[in-house]
């Protein structure tokens, strides 16, 4: 099949970028390199959008939430990132997460069964000197195409670390001590809470700051942590009580054998489908993985815990996309390449994933011919794309979730009005836009 365009990295960028075009009558080809000689320090597996850190797409709630409304408006354009998590959706709260390992087979199988796509296991060296190309290779791209990225931007690309929570079995989790319930009983009791009092928080604490780490690798040296993704011992060196307002908290969530909150506790989310699968949220780090084991049984309620995977670290690398990409994610230098997902400096799954549905978008209608209309910066994507292509300041530029701060703000809008009111006006101008691109379309 000849294809019309090439998308590098079939992650989650690239995979949904694959959809939109092939939905759109686009012939793409998809090269993957996991399964085609190539492999990454933090993918366990050649599936296509796999999972690598948290199975969390975080906050479904598109009515007082900036990533909510990041899902509502991808759902709006029939993403496929969000039909799968759908198909694989786990219990979460409010949040919506899902079985992994299902999200990938879901992901993999649309785009196998699509007579648009043809998926090739390659590596790819260099990026393309003529043709539509995607990359979407993300913050794991390999050494030689990184490089051939670095010549033709003319600088080096940033660097951050990123960090792999712990997953545990949930048969040896000791619910004698643990228990069921949401942060102010939000969303159901849809975490497992592992309760710690005063002397065995700070022994916890201590412990982490004592712990045998990981050494770092020379390319890794002098790279910053993402402050989103913060391995816990590194939050542990911040102050004793850091944790206890962050991955700990233990606010809202009564014991229900004390009645009162603990003085510190540990949130497990699920995992699979199945529920027999838990990660422990918030716990990406360094620390060696029999470090750990010795570490994580000192909680309460994990004294026997079996762990399918123990925690890690890995270095993301990035664009500094407002002085490097046009509008429409196009590298300045060679207009007929677009860069989506986590390499454009995006942070997040859902994120991510809205990037590659984009640079889709923007693929198609460049080969229709057709006048691209970006979303209002007033929406969740518009405003994601917006920071990207040129509103971040470009000498501090860093990894950014969606945020209603990324927004046009609304200051006549009393604060406690003004969530519900960013959503409502994002909706609204979302569907206008939205008509407006079918029409032209049509």
């Amino acid at each position: 099949m000849a294809h019309q365009v090439h998308i590098i990295g079939g992650g989650l960028a690239g995979s949904e970028a694959a959809w939109q075009l092939a939905q759109r009558g686009v012939r793409v080809r998809l090269s993957e390199m996991r399964g085609g000689g190539g492999e990454t320090p933090a993918h366990q597996t050649d599936g296509l959008a796999e999972l690598v850190c948290s199975n969390s797409f975080r906050s479904d709630d598109h009515a007082h939430n900036a990533v909510g409304l990041l899902h509502h408006e991808m759902r709006r354009l029939d993403s496929l990132v969000m039909r799968a998590g759908e198909a694989a959706r786990v219990p979460a709260g409010s949040a919506m997460a899902v079985d992994r390992d299902l999200f990938s087979a879901e992901v993999q199988s649309a785009l196998e069964a699509h007579p648009n796509v043809e998926i090739v296991r390659e590596k790819v060296d260099a990026l393309p000197g003529s043709g539509l190309t995607i990359v979407a290779t993300g913050p794991l791209t390999a050494a030689s195409l990184a490089d051939g990225i670095a010549r033709a931007t003319g600088s080096d690309s940033l660097a951050f670390f990123d960090a792999i929570a712990p997953i545990v079995h949930h048969d040896s989790i000791d619910m004698e001590i643990c228990w069921m319930a949401a942060r102010w009983d939000k969303g159901g009791k849809d975490y497992i809470n592992c309760p710690m009092d005063k002397e065995q928080y700070y022994a916890f604490v201590q412990g982490l700051l004592d712990g045998d780490k990981g050494e770092f690798k020379e390319w890794e040296e002098n790279t910053p942590y993402f402050e989103g993704c913060m391995p816990i011992e590194v939050m542990a060196e911040r102050g004793v009580d850091t944790l206890r307002y962050g991955p700990m908290k233990p606010v809202g969530l009564d014991n229900p054998r004390t009645g009162r909150w603990p003085y510190a506790v540990v949130q497990l989310r699920q995992d699979n489908k199945l529920g027999t699968l838990w990660n422990m949220v918030g716990f990406q780090t360094k620390l060696k993985h029999a470090e750990q084991v010795r570490l994580f049984r000192t909680i309460p309620g994990l004294e026997h815990a079996e762990f399918a995977r123990l925690g890690g670290l890995h270095r993301n690398t990035f664009l500094n996309s407002p002085t490097l990409l046009d509008r429409q994610l196009r590298l300045n230098s060679a207009p007929h390449i677009r860069f989506a997902g986590q390499i454009t400096g995006c942070e997040g799954y859902v994120e991510s994933s809205a990037v590659g549905l984009l640079a889709g978008l923007m693929a198609a209608a460049e080969l229709a011919g057709q006048a691209w209309i970006a979303p209002p910066r007033t929406s969740a994507m518009g405003a994601l794309l917006a920071h990207i292509t040129g509103d971040a300041e470009a000498e501090c530029y860093q990894p950014m979730n969606v945020n209603f701060g990324l927004f046009p703000p609304l200051p006549e809008v009393r604060k406690k009005q003004r969530k519900e009111a960013y959503t409502e006006r994002a909706k609204a101008d979302f569907g206008v836009w939205l008509a407006q691109s079918e029409a032209v379309a049509a």
